[in-house]
């Protein structure tokens, strides 16, 4: 079975043929890396607790992320791909590879002169965006940044491999990258803070950089790549990526000033604040990453050529098509993190130095966060939407007023909910931004099967009840059999004070409710389901060949 899902990976052209196929690749693939990253969180929160210095390794990527999110996923998201699709579509290789070469040339020159400014400036910046903490944590976060100051650089080059690949609908390599990034995190933090202290966290996150660029380059050669340092600045394509990245990269600006804002906040409340903050945005970040990030990355290439061929009517289909299967996956993982918040906590995190009381707000944090993950899933595929049509101007407008409720919202919350006031400010806005991003593509596209799509919105929405009741009967059953039993493994009882207990009433509540939304997204008639299952046959068990012909058509089977 490994050696069949590896072969099914190891083929990209038949694996990330179509758009649902290159999303169950980054899917999986994402899931592996997300299961990595929680495997880190577990680590770091059971080494350090939610205290100083989680405050102080958090707040230290903010600097180095700004630079990577304004810099490269600006060229990378809105402008670099579309363009070297375009070309590579119209058969124009030689121009797309050029290009390539410059925007890598550009980005080398720009992320070492970036990095180097704030490699001098980092202790007064700091001291602006963690104006809440004490001297001597401000001091420490200076230190960290000054470090990990060293990964946008790796990153952002190991970004546009990424673009690269993605254009070729090659997602392999892409997908296992951020697998390789957690390692080096993880690696940093059992192995360099025992000799360097928290400082190694830092140096960790250098190494995952690093391993994160390395494992795209030989999968980059082979499409095609011959790298040679080169901008022509009078080239109309890469004028056309950096007119394109502009709006782009204002409208991540505005993210950014978000999260910075956020911190700001988060460093004037007590110790751990933006360490919960931190922590339980990871968690809802695992559907994020696998259904509505994943769908937006595979659906990007194909939206921007049939746009690229003025094909309106198959970008709508498949618009519609991407949004309707990450509504039925994303719904039911919204319910099931609420419904089960508290155990899932308890059981990623719930360890060492990690006390109850970060366990209850990390929960509580969670929970508020999953009200608004549909929409958080859905804003990569409509931002990329309109990158598809080559408007970045959208995205940003919205993006400014959504971080505008934001801040509105977190400066009136903070005061009576504290770290909780950020969360909710963030959920609303989200919520806000997803709204009239939806709204303004209708306008600019025309009909996007919007009516299939609340149909099927509700046909989800029914089987998440239904699925909903199963979880918490299951909850409730689980804790009543173990109250009356006395059962041990190992020596060890299990109990709902006990993670065995927790990690069995999660596990067997998980799967009645899974059990039920199956069940009733069978009887609803849902077809995603069925799509899904065929995937996934498909991909597992791909049909025997004998002489080139499918087993299913010999003796006229087919």
């Amino acid at each position: 079975m490994i050696r069949k899902i590896f072969d099914c990976f190891k083929n990209g052209e038949t694996a990330s043929s179509t758009i649902s196929g290159a999303a169950l690749l980054v899917a999986g693939l994402g899931l592996a890396s997300r299961f990595f990253g929680l495997i880190r969180d577990r680590i770091l929160a059971s080494k350090f607790g939610a205290g100083d210095e989680l405050d102080i390794y958090y707040a230290a990527f903010k600097i180095p992320d700004l630079v990577f999110n304004l810099l490269i996923l600006g060229a990378l998201s809105a402008a670099f791909i579309p363009v070297f699709t375009s070309l590579l579509s119209r058969d124009k290789a030689k121009k797309a590879w050029q290009l390539a070469n410059e925007v890598l040339s550009l980005a080398v020159v720009a992320l070492a002169v970036m990095a180097a400014v704030l490699f001098l400036l980092a202790p007064q910046l700091v001291s602006l965006i963690t104006f809440g903490f004490s001297e001597s944590k401000q001091e420490m976060v200076a230190v960290l940044t000054r470090i990990m100051l060293l990964s946008p650089f790796l990153l952002g080059l190991s970004g546009l491999l990424g673009g690269i690949l993605n254009s070729f609908n090659k997602f392999l390599f892409y997908s296992l990258a951020p697998v390789f990034y957690n390692v080096g995190i993880i690696i940093g933090a059992l192995f360099f803070t025992e000799h360097l202290g928290i400082a190694g966290l830092a140096w960790g996150v250098v190494l995952g950089a690093l391993l994160h660029l390395s494992v795209q380059i030989p999968e980059a050669l082979r499409c095609g790549l011959k790298f040679k340092f080169n901008f022509n600045l009078r080239d109309p394509n890469l004028r056309k990526v950096v007119t394109l990245m502009i709006p782009r990269t204002m409208s991540l600006a505005v993210v950014q000033i978000n999260f910075l804002i956020v911190t700001v906040l988060a460093s004037t409340l007590h110790a751990g604040s933006l360490a919960i903050f931190n922590l339980a945005n990871n968690i809802q970040s695992v559907p994020l990453g696998m259904f509505g990030i994943s769908f937006a990355i595979a659906a990007f290439p194909t939206l921007s050529s049939s746009w690229a061929k003025e094909k309106r009517e198959e970008f709508i289909r498949n618009f519609s098509s991407t949004f309707k299967k990450i509504m039925f996956l994303v719904i039911p993982a919204s319910v099931v993190f609420i419904v089960l918040r508290a155990q899932l906590v308890r059981i990623i995190l719930g360890s060492g130095r990690f006390d109850w009381e970060d366990t209850i707000l990390t929960f509580q944090a969670l929970g508020i966060f999953s009200l608004s993950l549909f929409a958080q899933s859905l804003i990569p595929l409509l931002s990329r939407s309109f990158f598809a049509i080559h408007n970045t101007k959208v995205p940003f407008f919205t993006g400014l007023f959504s971080e505008a409720v934001n801040l509105g919202l977190a400066l009136l919350l903070i005061e009576k909910y504290q770290i909780l006031g950020l969360v909710w400010a963030f959920s609303i806005a989200s919520i806000v931004n997803m709204l009239l991003l939806l709204l303004i593509l209708r306008k600019k596209v025309g009909n996007l099967n919007e009516k299939e799509i609340i149909r099927k919105v509700w046909r989800v929405i029914l089987a998440t009840l239904v699925m909903a009741a199963g979880i918490q009967a299951g909850k409730y059953l689980i804790a009543y059999l173990l109250s009356q039993a006395d059962i041990a493994v190992f020596g060890y009882g299990i109990n709902m004070e006990t993670f065995l207990g927790v990690f069995a009433q999660a596990c067997f509540s998980l799967l009645l409710g899974g059990a039920l939304f199956l069940a009733a997204s069978k009887v609803l008639k849902i077809k995603e389901l069925d799509y899904f299952i065929r995937a996934f046959r498909k991909k597992m068990f791909p049909p025997k060949n004998f002489n080139g012909y499918d087993r299913d058509q010999i003796g006229g089977i087919k």
